[in-house]
């Protein structure tokens, strides 16, 4: 790059570009919420894509700044950092609904005694377009359900026996409506490579921070050890740091903002297929005044129910966390539908 100052390398252009538009997706993120349903589904598509965008871009500095920090393992490290948080999350989410369901103690349903649910799902399925989804019932006096599978062939809806005692017929629908809208809208995939970026982003970050303190410092040269090239190396370093030690934090609160994005879509794709936001509304009312714990839940699974089933997280600091909006917020967005 004849005429250029030698500390103004490709790496670091790419760099300062990708930092540039590392703000695009959060404009994205800050357009204003429509309280129409249509363009409420469809906003909320728009900033699910725009989070893993920002996911990618951060990815991408994460990985130019650690080459930055220790060019030795640009070829190496790198390459095995991106497998290493990959493949395992991979070969998880291809068997998560078996090891979901194990982990739920569900039991498949049976036409005979739950023939309303068997005949609700076909109706709703029929309405989505997809194939039925298989049903399976988790024996707790709780009320709450969720959905898995990788795609909507491999689909699952899971109820427990206390959301068919304590919900109506409308009420039961429209929580059926919902869990079918997560597997049409191929929400457990978009899910799985949230959490395959985080992980990315997570290793990546300690990677660079241990690169950082434990790797022998780059002795300067002539031209990079003075004027423009020392504060660029300085402004470097500075960087790599900050963003080593938050990227974990920031991709994880994002990872949670596209749980909350996708339910509010699930609650406005529940609502059109049934018809009647009403019960939807009324359930998500029924299941937030609950207070019985569901024992069949965890921390690894509560993410999947249409209602966080753990009861703990009450304190400001895990509503930050939390992988699903406020209940009244979604209420009032389905009331005005």
């Amino acid at each position: 790059m004849s005429g250029l100052p030698e500390w103004i390398t490709p790496g670091r252009i790419a760099l300062a570009f990708l930092v540039l538009f590392l703000f695009l997706p959060l404009l994205v993120l800050l357009l204003p919420v429509s309280t129409n349903m249509y363009e409420q589904m469809s906003g909320n598509r728009r900033k699910s894509i725009a989070l893993c965008t920002f996911f990618i871009l951060l990815i991408f500095i994460l990985a130019l700044l650690f080459g930055e920090l220790a060019p030795g393992a640009r070829t190496v490290l790198l390459p095995l950092a991106v497998v290493v948080a990959t493949v395992g999350p991979l070969v998880s989410y291809y068997n998560s609904d078996k090891i979901i369901l194990k982990m739920s103690r569900a039991r498949p349903a049976n036409r005979e005694e739950h023939a309303f649910l068997k005949n609700a799902v076909e109706g709703l399925a029929i309405a989505a377009g997809i194939p039925a989804p298989k049903l399976y019932i988790i024996e707790d006096t709780a009320p709450n359900a969720f959905a898995t599978g990788r795609n909507p062939e491999h689909g699952v809806i899971a109820v427990t026996t206390g959301l068919m005692q304590k919900l109506n017929r409308r009420e039961l629908e429209g929580v059926l409506a919902h869990e079918m809208s997560h597997i049409k809208n191929y929400d457990t995939l978009l899910s799985s490579i949230a959490v395959i970026l985080v992980g990315v982003v997570a290793l990546l970050s300690d990677w660079m921070l241990r690169s950082f303190w434990y790797a022998p410092r780059r002795k300067g040269s002539s031209g990079r050890s003075r004027g423009g090239g020392g504060q660029a190396q300085a402004i470097i370093v500075a960087l790599a740091i900050v963003m080593a030690i938050l990227a974990p934090l920031v991709a994880q609160m994002l990872r949670l903002a596209v749980s909350r994005k996708r339910e509010f879509l699930a609650d406005a794709n529940g609502a059109f297929l049934t018809r009647y936001p009403e019960g939807l509304a009324s359930a998500l009312g029924k299941l937030d005044a609950d207070t019985e714990p569901l024992e069949a839940a965890n921390k690894s699974t509560a993410h999947l129910y249409i209602i966080n089933p753990l009861r703990e997280h009450a304190s400001f600091l895990n509503n930050l966390f939390s992988t699903h909006p406020a209940t009244r917020e979604r209420i009032a967005a389905l009331q005005q539908m």
